[in-house]
């Protein structure tokens, strides 16, 4: 399996958010049906790990993946920018074959 990544900007991102969660068990991430080319990237917090997650740690992130998300994230760079007024987590998946027009959804081949 190709590990995923977590950028230093996205990493202390990620460390904001656990910090104002103590309780959370770490940071829930993957993928869901949507947008127009079909699969979009989710990322939470997870408040507890479920059958069939995989729980990873990335650079001392609790990283939780469902078995299902797992191999179309296999890989996967999770960056965070900002641009503007604008910030958002950034995506750099070598299992996306298209990404839509406005960068929000993608396939995978």
């Amino acid at each position: 399996m190709n590990s995923i990544s977590i950028t230093p900007p996205a990493r202390d991102r990620i460390r904001q958010f656990l910090a104002q969660t103590p309780g959370a068990a770490g940071v829930r991430f993957g993928v869901k049906r949507t947008g127009c080319s079909g699969f979009a990237y989710v990322v939470d917090l997870a408040e507890s790990v479920q059958d069939g997650d995989r729980a990873l740690d990335v650079d001392g992130i609790p990283l939780i993946v469902d078995a299902k998300s797992l191999p179309m994230v296999e890989g996967t760079v999770i960056d965070f920018r900002r641009q503007g007024l604008n910030a958002a987590f950034v995506f750099h998946n070598p299992n996306a074959t298209g990404e839509c027009g406005c960068g929000e959804s993608f396939t995978v081949g």
